[in-house]
């Protein structure tokens, strides 16, 4: 597991976010705060304030992990 931060500040910044995380067999959660939420859930992430930064918890490991914060990093600050 590996927790990056992220920057979600518009809608289509957001829409391309989820459709690159349905990408991968693996689970993310977003923690703002208090709350944690399904990243893949476009609703969930429009409950956050997304004019902060948001850390962004990634249940993988490996080559798969490697992957993915490879495509995650035009959202990471």
């Amino acid at each position: 597991m590996k927790t990056i931060q992220v920057s979600l500040n518009s809608i289509d910044k957001v829409k391309n976010f989820v459709n690159d995380l349905n990408r991968f067999n693996c689970d993310f959660d977003l923690v703002s705060g208090r709350y944690v939420i399904d990243a893949k859930s476009i609703l969930g992430i429009f409950s956050l304030d997304l004019s902060s930064p948001i850390d962004l918890m990634i249940h993988a490991d490996g080559d798969q992990l490697e992957e993915v914060l490879q495509v995650l990093s035009k959202y990471e600050i």
